[in-house]
């Protein structure tokens, strides 16, 4: 009888174990498996440097992605991870689950934030939406001229035109050197890339001459598949010597002054960038221009027009002699 009960008692504690060892199965499973409570408002968060295990789930359960610091130490343990959960910024998918935490934080996956600087922005205009970004480190001093050009390593005078027009990601407390460095890089590959491809007998004496038109392209451009043309009235003016004539480099040139109208008092208004008063080339670009801009100016269409005005949607009427252009002139703009 005691045998039969001592049997019996055994079956009921094995099934006890078995029975909590499923259900310890289950909760891990369901753990690795089921998503975080993840929100808007814990879906962004900041490991810091030197954060052991412990401080780390500690944060994690106190912004309430985890309910318990338990079963997450517990997977760190089982694929050796303990000790190798990285510092930095992270953002977690809303279906995220424990594994995506974890391969997360032991792989340093931060998230990456963007900054974008559109064609035919200024270099001052590009420098202010950098020093606005609040996930950028400010280390600059000073935003001027001089300490730019030396951040960029360049040899050049200006500043305009030096950076390329792009989508810019990054993570968080990147410094606004390595922002304006990368910009400035990729410009220099792009340009030297169009450069190496360029067309025949272009009246560029280098690279940075390309520029200046692809800047002013830029600004003049309405739709893209006229800034081929644009560029070969440009050229056609060049090689005889006629003043570019085009008004965005005389409101550069104005600066502040420009209040949105311009004059023939303007036009007439001796500035380094007034290609209406100075024949050849400003001293700089005066934007930034984009790569088809740029390909463009060194690539420019083959055209005997040496006018152009605007006649409505952002198109232009291209004439080849004065009169032409001045009867669009009177038919578009008067």
């Amino acid at each position: 009888m005691n045998l039969i009960l001592s049997k019996i008692l055994n079956n009921i504690k094995n099934r006890k174990i078995l029975i909590i060892f499923c259900f310890f199965i289950f909760w891990i499973i369901s753990y690795l498996l089921l998503p975080l409570n993840i929100t808007e408002e814990n879906a962004s968060f900041e490991i810091s440097e030197g954060s052991n295990i412990d401080e780390i789930t500690e944060q994690l359960v106190e912004i309430k992605i985890l309910k318990e610091s338990f079963r997450f130490k517990l997977l760190t343990f089982v694929f050796d991870k303990r000790e190798e959960l990285k510092k930095g910024h992270y953002k977690l998918k809303s279906n995220a689950t424990a594994l995506d935490l974890l391969d997360m934080l032991a792989n340093g996956k931060e998230s990456l934030y963007s900054i974008y600087f559109a064609e035919g922005l200024t270099s001052l205009e590009m420098i202010n939406k950098i020093k606005k970004n609040k996930y950028i480190k400010q280390t600059l001093k000073s935003y001027n001229k001089e300490t730019i050009l030396k951040a960029i390593s360049s040899d050049k005078k200006h500043l305009e035109g030096l950076f390329f027009p792009d989508s810019y990601y990054f993570y968080k407390n990147t410094s606004d050197i390595e922002i304006l460095q990368n910009s400035h890089s990729v410009l220099n590959r792009k340009l030297q890339h169009a450069w190496d491809n360029r067309s025949d007998e272009l009246p560029y004496r280098n690279m940075y001459e390309a520029l200046i038109i692809a800047s002013i392209i830029e600004k003049e451009v309405g739709v893209i598949e006229e800034a081929p043309v644009i560029a070969g009235v440009f050229v056609n003016r060049m090689n005889i010597g006629m003043p570019l004539q085009s008004d965005p480099t005389v409101i550069y040139g104005m600066g502040n002054r420009f209040n949105g109208n311009l004059t023939r008092k303007d036009l007439k208004k001796d500035t380094p960038y007034n290609t209406y008063t100075r024949k050849g080339l400003p001293p700089s670009p005066i934007s930034l221009p984009s790569l088809n801009s740029i390909e463009a100016a060194l690539n420019p269409a083959v055209t005997n027009a040496l006018y152009f005005v605007a006649k409505g949607g952002r198109r232009h009427h291209f004439s080849a002699t004065l009169r032409e252009h001045n009867k669009a002139v009177k038919k578009y703009q008067r």
